[in-house]
């Protein structure tokens, strides 16, 4: 399948996420910060990007500004639950900011898989030989 980059700083609900997306059939790469993901990104070359938008050091929202100097296709999911202007506020500016898609916190699998479904091409089906 693909390699989806994963940024969230909450371990649980980062491994919970790695757990799916393994499950999915994805190469999952993590982060805890946005500072950590921008070097990832640029270097791992994920197929998708999948973020929080709440985090030390780096938020979200930078990172998504930062990925999209630097490739402004790769696909990018904004996640939130919270944040000083609240989640609602947060999700809208990430999708000003060139998100492609946004989950409010906490989202069912389905609405994970959805996401991804639309936003990643699906895979080529393998060659027999």
């Amino acid at each position: 399948m693909a390699r989806i980059l994963v940024v969230e700083d909450e371990p649980n609900f980062r491994q919970i996420l790695v757990i799916k997306l393994e499950q999915l059939g994805h190469e999952v790469l993590e982060a805890q910060n946005g500072r950590m993901a921008t070097k990832m990104a640029a270097h791992l070359r994920p197929a998708l990007v999948l973020t929080d938008l709440v985090m030390p050091e780096k938020e979200g929202l930078e990172l998504i500004q930062d990925i999209r100097r630097g490739n402004p296709k790769l696909p990018i999911v904004a996640m939130s639950g919270g944040g000083r202007t609240g989640p609602a506020n947060n999700l809208k500016t990430a999708l000003t900011l060139g998100a492609n898609k946004i989950l409010l916190k906490p989202f069912s699998d389905e609405e994970l898989k959805q996401a991804i479904a639309e936003l990643l091409p699906p895979a080529a089906p393998e060659a027999n030989p």
